[in-house]
């Protein structure tokens, strides 16, 4: 048998997890369908989040979709939130199968 590839684009969203309810909202208004999100921890050069207390939690969302609904988020998130808030994002170029899901 051989897999059917089709290219979609990951971008991955790490922030503060107080903005979960406003991203999730976001995405489904900029067409995003596919999403996880998981709580994380780690460094960056703005310090140490461990999420030992409720304001100091982070997490990390992972968003499966075509490239211009991708980058229609992230222009979002820059200009939304980046300014206020601790946001890391990144693209990855995936392949996925059954793409109707994404």
């Amino acid at each position: 048998m051989t897999l059917t590839k089709h290219p979609k684009t990951l971008l991955t969203i790490v922030t503060e997890a107080v903005l979960e309810p406003e991203l999730l909202r976001d995405l489904r208004a900029r067409g995003a369908t596919s999403w996880v999100v998981g709580e994380v921890h780690g460094a960056s050069i703005e310090g140490v989040r461990d999420g030992d207390w409720e304001a100091d939690r982070t997490i990390e969302l992972k968003v499966l979709c075509d490239a211009g609904v991708a980058d229609t988020i992230a222009e979002h998130v820059l200009k939304t939130y980046a300014r206020h808030y601790s946001v890391a994002m990144w693209f990855s170029t995936v392949a996925v199968l059954r793409p109707e899901r994404y």
